[in-house]
């Protein structure tokens, strides 16, 4: 710690001064009070329902389209049901490295691809806090959990470290398989009724669960009630992915020390349990952008989202405004270039339906 700077005391300029205590203790004082903060954000609590409906949305019309296909009867299906498979959508990103060609079999999981991998690589892991509607799910449980039980709880460090090891072995299971594949067999399976199908088999996984998904399913919501996170801390490949991408992004968490009071009220506050108090700047792949020690610190200026050290930082407010529009905007440049819907008929739709119990991935 820089004495010089925070223990100013002969300084009366300065915002922060070490006092001691009659029991002989010494904390830092806050002098300057017009840097006592009384504002609060609350924006990531409008974009996460938001993005929360639309899936919902999404999943209604995907509901309708898969009866209809039931029925006979091919209706238009939601594009947007392609962010749900991050696994064709990884290997449609490597066919595109490869090829430099979009595939047509479910092209807007493309898009949505690129779109999270911008954001991360630029704003930090910002889709798991703000975008992601299981990461919304998973937050609103530890919350809840909390409530019920009074406080959440986290697991010994020897528990704790090699589960988090957990998701980058997922993670390294697909990027090498993926990257083993030649740009033929990439192509061969984006084209596959597999792949084609990909998301309707995913429906039906879900629409006639087995007794074991529910047990899994229903752990995983029981644990999440207790630990922060859970499935996203410990399980989740794409948070991995994402992770690891969000450490070259100039957007951090930045900490101007001379203002800290050493409340450690940011660290308490952070879910993914950083200790924020002692970092000048997070560059962890477990920060998510979610705002939340920022929005805890007592202290105006002191924490702030920003790209260089500074006392001015990125609002939360300013930072929805970005994310939400590199995300749409990436959505409406595949709309613009009519390569948002795939390019696969109704009748093929009602063909692969037809012949969905006997289509594998042929691996």
């Amino acid at each position: 710690m820089d004495i010089n700077r925070t223990n100013s005391s002969e300084t009366m300029d300065a915002p922060v001064q070490i006092v001691t205590l009659p029991d002989g203790r010494r904390v830092k004082k806050l002098t300057d009070r017009s840097l006592v903060r009384r504002e609060r954000s609350n924006a990531r609590s409008y974009v996460q329902p938001f993005f929360l409906l639309l899936v919902v949305w999404i999943g209604i019309d995907f509901y309708r389209f898969v009866s209809g296909l039931e029925n006979g009867v091919a209706m238009q299906r939601p594009p947007g049901v392609e962010g749900f498979l991050p696994i064709s959508a990884l290997m449609s990103f490597r066919y595109f490295i490869l090829t430099g060609i979009v595939n047509h079999v479910h092209p807007s999981g493309f898009f949505i691809f690129v779109a999270v991998l911008l954001i991360s690589t630029f704003m930090k892991k910002g889709f798991c806090s703000w975008i992601c509607p299981v990461g919304y799910i998973s937050e609103s449980l530890y919350q809840f959990g909390a409530k019920v039980v009074g406080r959440n709880f986290n697991l010994p460090r020897w528990i704790d470290i090699p589960l988090r090891s957990l998701k980058y072995f997922l993670l390294a299971f697909f990027l090498l398989a993926v990257s083993m594949m030649s740009a033929d067999e990439l192509g061969s399976f984006i084209r596959s009724d597999y792949n084609k199908a990909a998301d309707i088999k995913m429906y039906l996984f879900f629409a006639h669960i087995s007794t074991f998904s529910l047990i899994v399913i229903g752990a995983l919501i029981f644990l999440s009630l207790f630990y922060k996170n859970f499935w996203c801390r410990y399980a989740c490949p794409y948070g991995a992915l994402l992770g690891i991408t969000s450490l070259v992004s100039p957007m951090k968490i930045r900490r101007v020390e001379s203002n800290c009071i050493d409340c450690g009220k940011c660290a308490t506050a952070c879910p993914s349990a950083l200790p924020v108090d002692r970092l000048e700047a997070v560059n962890s792949v477990e920060c998510t952008a979610c705002y939340s020690c920022v929005e805890a610190c007592p202290v105006r200026n002191t924490l702030n989202m920003s790209v260089t050290s500074g006392r001015e930082g990125i609002s939360q407010r300013n930072y929805a405004l970005l994310l939400i529009g590199v995300y749409f905007g990436i959505v409406g440049v595949a709309v613009l270039a009519g390569l948002w819907q795939n390019s696969i008929s109704p009748a093929e739709y009602l063909a692969l339906f037809r012949n969905i119990g006997a289509i594998n991935h042929g691996f």
